[in-house]
């Protein structure tokens, strides 16, 4: 069975009612239920933080047991230096998640400190993006 982990960070806690417009009505609780029964073969964890170090010490914990990581680092993606530097510290590959696309909003959000050490990125499918990403590990 693959053993995968879904790392979300700041104000991903709020889906369903934040910026509905752009990140949908669905709670992530709702999602990943949808998520657990579309893969009943795959373990999928789920971490949400608003802490960089929080976040930061749950890919220490998890970056050399799980098969991949499915991360979306959200705001701390174009500033945290240390989230990208512990994508690249560990040995668990990392897909670097997105609902929105990135590309299309201000324009800081177009840099990622993690990219460059992650195994792919996906961005701009709404909450499709997490699904995409499992289906990447498979």
């Amino acid at each position: 069975m693959k053993k995968l982990i879904i790392i979300n960070g700041p104000n991903l806690n709020l889906l369903g009612k934040r910026e509905p417009n752009i990140y949908g009505s669905l709670t992530f609780t709702e999602f990943l239920k949808t998520l657990h029964s579309k893969y009943p073969k795959v373990q999928i964890d789920y971490f949400q933080s608003n802490i960089e170090g929080e976040l930061i010490n749950k890919m220490h914990e998890v970056g050399f047991n799980y098969d991949g990581i499915i991360l979306n680092a959200a705001a701390y993606t174009h500033t945290s230096i240390g989230i990208g530097d512990a994508v690249k510290a560990i040995e668990t590959s990392v897909v670097e998640v997105h609902i929105s696309n990135t590309f299309s909003r201000e324009e800081f959000r177009h840099q990622s400190f993690i990219s460059p050490n992650a195994k792919g990125v996906i961005l701009g499918f709404g909450l499709q993006s997490y699904e995409l990403a499992i289906q990447s590990f498979l």
